[in-house]
């Protein structure tokens, strides 16, 4: 049997999702939490990498196993779980959909604050901006819809098989106050630091440090910059994993409401 599992997890303390050797991971703790369960060690496969600090409010795996899990799994699992891991459903799935493959679109957002805030320093990236030209920044996320090579926005282009996505969907939103900035973008795939390094150079059009055109000619010309300008990790959110056939909305924090 597959079983789909529906979580989130707060990844501020974790080195990603990946398993790695004498590094905490989420899969690693996941994994060692439910192998009691299943009754022996049992690989799980992930919708996909995050990087260390960075959180997910939306993500899913899958595993296969021949235990049928009881009703109240989740409430049980839950217990075991440390408080920065949360699943919200687990449910059997058709042997041929999976986790990361079978995904059509995932959005990604992006949290900062200009004005400090202890509340926010592990959930938000803080940047002591004064003024941001939201205007110059969201003509610049409407560029990206139209190109879908993405090798100069890639940590390690050469590891990746294709450096192609389709990005459907990219804004910026601010609060009332311009001090809480949400940046969401959506593609069918994207880059190992592909996101983190568009909104490095997104703050840095918002404070005419750099023009719209640089960006695109990065973008058009497909060479991978001398510097990355990648920003924070922990501003960083895994919000939206789509498949088809089935539809789960993710829960989401008052942190990303219009």
């Amino acid at each position: 049997m597959r079983y789909f599992f529906h979580m989130a997890y707060h990844g501020f303390h974790y080195r990603g999702w990946q398993r790695q050797p004498a590094a905490a991971s989420i899969q690693q703790i996941v994994e060692d939490k439910l192998a009691p369960f299943l009754q022996r060690k049992t690989p799980i496969i992930g919708c996909g990498r995050t990087d260390a600090q960075v959180h997910a409010s939306q993500y899913f795996f899958h595993l296969d196993t021949e235990v049928v899990l009881i009703e109240d799994f989740v409430d049980i699992f839950n217990k075991v779980l440390p408080p920065n891991l949360s699943v919200y459903d687990v449910f059997e799935v058709a042997p041929t959909l999976h986790a990361q493959l079978s995904a059509t679109q995932r959005t990604y957002n992006y949290l900062f604050h200009t004005r400090k805030d202890p509340f926010l320093s592990e959930l938000s990236s803080y940047y002591p901006i004064k003024k941001l030209d939201l205007a110059a920044m969201q003509e610049a996320l409407n560029l990206l819809p139209r190109y879908t090579d993405y090798y100069g926005f890639c940590k390690t282009p050469d590891q990746h098989s294709t450096t192609q996505c389709n990005i459907t969907h990219a804004r910026i939103l601010t609060n009332a106050s311009q001090n809480l900035f949400r940046v969401e973008i959506s593609s069918n795939r994207f880059l190992r630091g592909m996101i983190r390094m568009l909104v490095g150079k997104l703050l840095k059009i918002g404070q005419h440090q750099m023009t719209v055109e640089e960006l695109e000619r990065g973008i058009a010309e497909k060479c991978t910059p001398q510097f990355l300008d990648l920003a924070y990790p922990q501003g960083l959110y895994l919000t939206r994993v789509e498949y088809p056939g089935f539809h789960l909305p993710p829960r989401e924090t008052v942190y990303w409401r219009d």
